[in-house]
């Protein structure tokens, strides 16, 4: 006897094509009528998220973990170890001294909700590895990571210790592009980084201190003769994740997520503008301009560089910056170039490296719940016609500095300008 399945929108039937009789049957066909992803896929799924999200996570790779609170509030407590002082006295024979206690400090910090998700059609079969979920989830957990990443890449480079390449007195007067003269980093500024947490009794990580480095600023350092790859090294056990060599007594790390100092756009089309008439001096605190098409206070708060200084914009009108502070403006030439004053001189990118001793700063774990995979089925919520389904993360994340005097941030230029991409 022949049979043949027939398989419509609803129900699946075998029919006997003899007589013609049908009847329900049941080929274990996944539907996206089924209620919930099993267990097991939410745990497959969960896991393949954070698998894939945390070599993203490089800023929280020297951090201290502190796993998420459990019924404590927003609140996520730090431990911060005060250093034992010399003991000098000399013991006296046959008596035992007074123990030390230790003296430990709690640093608190306020944790916060992050999250994105996709829109999934109903032409997807969420109860199956499919595809396009696999291809969600990698997209998902780039941007958790990412996410994550930049929380605690911008509370650590809110240190207070800072290096300027080249001797450089502040980041606007980094200067970078062709020629000569230009802050590069060097394996001076990275043993100036040294030397300042050595000074302050800042810990080793495993034995060195630990850089995190943009690419663009690896390969001005990579140059040097001293420079280490990490096959060269006599221990090559414990590498970090993309971690790319060594020299001046740090290891280090490297990733595209490294923090740039650069203005965005004065104007929405273009980044820089330009002087429109010339400013006399001590007589005004407005500059005319043109250059770019700019809103009314669109410009206000931020800092423009003009003529090597640094000014901070009270207001604009479409044509005119108003500068805020109590003096007047110096005499600035017609067409002098107004930039972003965010970066180093003429606007350039700056690049921070980050020099890193242990438990400089603290961080939330991203296993036990900091960060989950969330699956919604079509039917889910207001979906009348299941038509969508969703696939998405959430995370719970804080990030804090325990010890300022365990960083330090070199700002450097480079030979290949942020721009350039």
């Amino acid at each position: 006897m022949i049979f043949k399945t027939i398989l419509n929108l609803f129900d699946s039937y075998a029919v006997n094509v003899n007589t013609g009789a049908s009847a329900a049957a049941d080929y274990n066909v996944n539907r996206s009528s089924d209620a919930e992803l099993s267990s097991e896929m939410k745990t497959y799924y969960s896991a393949y998220l954070i698998d894939l999200a945390e070599p993203l996570l490089v800023h929280d790779q020297f951090g201290q973990k502190r796993p998420i609170p459990a019924n404590n509030g927003k609140q996520v407590e730090f431990r911060k170890y005060s250093t034992l002082p010399k003991l000098t006295t000399p013991l006296t024979e046959g008596v035992t001294p007074d123990g030390q206690k230790l003296s430990v400090s709690v640093i608190t910090s306020e944790v916060h909700q992050y999250g994105g998700y996709i829109a999934l059609s109903d032409v997807l079969l969420l109860t199956a590895i499919d595809k396009n979920l696999v291809e969600a989830t990698k997209l998902l957990a780039s941007q958790a990571g990412r996410t994550l990443d930049t929380i605690t890449r911008e509370v650590v480079n809110g240190g207070t210790q800072v290096v300027y390449a080249g001797g450089g007195l502040d980041r606007s007067a980094l200067v970078g592009g062709a020629g000569s003269g230009n802050n590069y980093i060097t394996v001076v500024d990275v043993r100036k980084a040294v030397r300042a947490l050595k000074v302050m009794n800042a810990p080793k990580i495993d034995g060195r201190y630990v850089g995190i480095i943009h690419p663009d600023v690896a390969f001005d350092l990579m140059n040097d003769p001293d420079w280490k790859y990490p096959h060269q090294y006599k221990d090559t056990t414990n590498i970090y994740t993309d971690e790319i060599g060594e020299i001046g007594g740090v290891r280090f790390v490297e990733t595209t997520e490294a923090k740039i100092f650069k203005g965005k756009n004065l104007a929405g089309e273009t980044r820089n503008l330009a002087v429109n008439g010339a400013v006399t001096a001590n007589t005004q605190k407005t500059i005319t301009f043109d250059g770019g098409t700019v809103a009314s206070n669109a410009l206000k708060g931020r800092q423009i560089l003009v003529d090597g200084k640094i000014y901070t914009v009270a207001s604009n009108t479409p044509t005119v910056i108003t500068v805020s502070g109590s003096a007047n403006l110096p005499a600035i030439a017609d067409n002098t170039v107004i930039y972003p004053a965010e970066g180093g001189a003429a606007g350039r990118a700056v690049y921070s490296t980050l020099i890193i001793g242990e438990n400089a700063y603290g961080v939330t774990e991203i296993e036990g719940g900091g960060l989950q995979h969330i699956v919604k089925q079509l039917g889910a919520g207001e979906d009348p016609l299941n038509q969508r389904a969703t696939a998405g993360w959430k995370a719970i994340k804080t990030a804090v500095i325990l010890v300022d005097e365990y960083l330090c941030r070199i700002e450097s230029t480079s030979t290949y300008d942020e721009d350039d991409k």
